[in-house]
């Protein structure tokens, strides 16, 4: 047995399905099954009910899932810690959503070096989905990400509510139809909604980037527009490098703070969670 074995055990578990679990993971469905198939031999025991809408954790797999989180959560302190410098007293991960990496890394790192000297960061960035995934495995203690899934462990806060505002190149009006040199920047699934109720004729997007920040590149240098965040903008709209596009709906972004309760909620952590709520102010 593997820690990685433990960890596509717990994927399956979260995601109900193996084929998500896999994509999760960056391997296979085949990789994924064979896995689970190894890690059911050693325990002797079947540890999901296949069905053909998704796999759900039998007897013995509810039984298992405790232990299985614990192994992973164990492996991952022994594996920082043996590698933590003198002196700091232990490390504490969290995870960014790509998109909220320039507002929130630089400022938690900053808070976290004159409230707790002592403590080791690692933080990670990637979508949301991946970073679920991460927290889920033990590989953080805490994320800022769009739309958090649900797990009776997890606990989920409002974190900010984001502003979009749609800017362009040049000045112009709003249009509901699809517009040459628009990015479409995917927020997420709420955003995605927002938007196909906004402009429902807008059909078809020629260009959609995941990382805002490439996307804003690709409007500075070749024109364009697109929908950013509205605080982030500030410079370029006083400048008139940019324009906001007049009548355009703005629309809304939550982010979450999640992380788990029990005993992964260290007075470490916790130090964590202070510095991310305070900087949210900022």
């Amino acid at each position: 047995m593997n820690i990685e074995t433990i960890r596509a055990f717990l994927e399956v578990a979260a995601t109900g399905s193996f084929q998500q679990a896999a994509e999760n993971l960056y391997i296979t469905q085949s990789a994924m099954s064979a896995r689970i198939k190894t890690l059911e031999e050693l325990l002797n025991r079947q540890l999901f009910n296949r069905k053909r809408n998704g796999a759900t954790l039998t007897s013995g797999g509810q039984a298992f899932y405790q232990y299985a989180l614990s192994i992973v959560r164990t492996w991952e302190m022994a594996r920082q810690e043996i590698a933590l410098n003198e002196k700091f007293s232990t490390v504490v991960s969290i995870g960014v959503q790509l998109n909220h990496w320039k507002s929130t890394d630089a400022p938690w790192q900053q808070w976290m070096k004159d409230h707790a000297e002592d403590i080791a960061t690692q933080v990670h960035s990637g979508y949301s989905d991946r970073l679920m995934s991460m927290l889920r495995g033990g590989l953080l203690d805490a994320a800022v990400l769009y739309e958090p899934q649900q797990n009776p462990e997890l606990q989920i806060e409002k974190y900010v509510e984001e502003r979009l505002i749609l800017v362009s190149s040049e000045p112009r009006a709003v249009q509901r139809i699809s517009v040459d040199g628009y990015v479409f920047v995917d927020w997420g699934k709420t955003f995605r909604t927002e938007h196909a109720h906004e402009f429902p004729d807008a059909i078809t997007n020629q260009m959609t980037v995941g990382m805002a920040a490439v996307a804003l590149n690709h409007i500075l240098e070749q024109g364009g527009s697109g929908y950013f965040l509205e605080r982030e903008l500030t410079d370029l709209l006083q400048s008139e490098t940019l324009f906001l596009v007049e009548g355009a709906p703005q629309i809304s972004l939550p982010t979450y703070l999640a992380y788990y309760s029990g005993e992964r909620l260290t007075p470490e952590v916790l130090k964590a969670l202070e510095g991310l709520r305070y900087i949210r102010s900022l």
